[in-house]
């Protein structure tokens, strides 16, 4: 059976994890959690950077971050992952979802502004598999309106974004907060695990107060305050340092992870290219692919299904994505009442393929021809 993912060690796991327990050192913020926030801070210009438990408690901090009100309307794109909406709900968002773009599931840009009020406090623009939404027109829209943005970079470590002036930036590293995920479903892991970057320096200090359960006791073991006490709000969202240490492992082996996950992806898409009955993944000019993730898009529901059990009858596990948030048995009656046809396209023809490190070509090409039905 070929599975749909598979968690790849690089063979230093234990290793690490074993130094942490003998350091006495791991219940978080050790010498493991810096190090990771050194490595995403220098390699991608992150200005600050806390380890957390999960990207959903990472866009959780966010919506602390911002002071999210009850009231607050907050726009995310409805073909997303539960998470991203929930961490507003929980602070009393009102969640206004926008439409897909025609060619790739990330929000359409060019009907952000309609959606804009005077109680929008937000902007959430998720790349999708690891492409970049425009961010030129989202973060004009933010300073033309004075918003906030909070990129769902849940899946897009190490890929980039080209602006209108020729600079490239890493995802995450543009609006001025963004969450990334280290779930063992991407592209590195430590099981659970997730990451908030934050670009806008005003949220620096508040955010390391938040992440430690709303007390500045990481001044404390700084040297920089003689006692510390319970100052602002915040919970338990640092990860202990036995995760901080797998995840180190991931990132010594990144560019290794990285290159495989491409070798894997243009075999797909070179195999695949030339069927009329599939639109494969489109990457945008101002993107890059960081081969999270390959996907199809069929013409319909029923011959999504088709493939489905095509693929399963040989033993190969590929499945949908997100259901519209916008029609979940959760929000639908608190929506609007806008149509979101490309959304709800998506979630009943877009089909992942397996894509993991341990792919093999033999099974990639197998994976191709039952596709192809040869």
């Amino acid at each position: 059976m070929i599975p749909f993912n598979k968690p790849y060690l690089t063979g230093d796991e234990t290793k690490y994890i074993t130094d942490a327990v003998a350091s006495g050192k791991i219940s978080g913020n050790g010498k493991y959690t810096q190090m990771c926030h050194k490595f995403f801070e220098n390699r991608y210009g992150f200005k600050k950077c806390l380890l957390t438990t999960s990207c959903t408690d990472a866009l959780e901090m966010a919506a602390l971050l911002i002071n999210i009100q009850p009231g607050d309307e907050v726009i995310i794109p409805s073909y997303t992952f539960v998470s991203t909406a929930n961490a507003f709900v929980l602070r009393g968002a009102t969640i206004v979802f926008a439409d897909s773009c025609v060619n790739n599931p990330n929000i359409d840009t060019t009907k952000i502004e309609a959606l804009i009020t005077s109680k929008t406090k937000a902007i959430v623009p998720v790349h999708y598999a690891g492409i970049a939404c425009d961010m030129d027109v989202i973060m004009d829209l933010a300073t033309k309106y004075n918003l906030f943005v909070i990129e769902d970079a849940a899946q897009a470590i190490d890929s980039f974004y080209t602006g209108n002036d020729g600079i490239k930036r890493a995802l995450g590293s543009i609006g001025h907060l963004a969450a990334f995920s280290f779930h063992e479903t991407k592209n590195i892991i430590s099981g659970e695990g997730g990451m908030l970057a934050i670009n806008d320096i005003q949220f620096a200090e508040r955010a390391e107060v938040i992440w430690e359960k709303g007390t500045n006791r990481a001044a404390f073991f700084r040297g920089e305050v003689d006692k510390y006490g319970w100052v602002d709000i915040g919970s338990s969202f640092l990860p202990s340092e036995i995760i901080a240490a797998f995840l180190w492992a991931q990132i010594e082996y990144l560019d290794v992870i990285q290159d495989r996950r491409k070798i894997i992806w243009n075999q797909y898409f070179e195999g695949l290219k030339d069927n009329s009955a599939i639109r494969m993944p489109l990457i945008p000019d101002y993107a890059t692919n960081n081969a999270h993730m390959f996907y199809l898009v069929f013409e319909s529901l029923e011959i999504r299904n088709k493939y489905i059990a095509r693929l399963k009858s040989k033993e190969i596990h590929a499945v949908f994505h997100y259901l519209s948030l916008h029609s979940s048995p959760f929000y639908n009656c608190k929506h609007d009442g806008r149509i979101l046809d490309r959304t709800d396209l998506y979630s009943d023809t877009l089909l992942r393929l397996p894509m993991f490190y341990e792919l093999t070509a033999k099974e990639i090409e197998l994976i191709i021809n039952t596709i192809k039905n040869e």
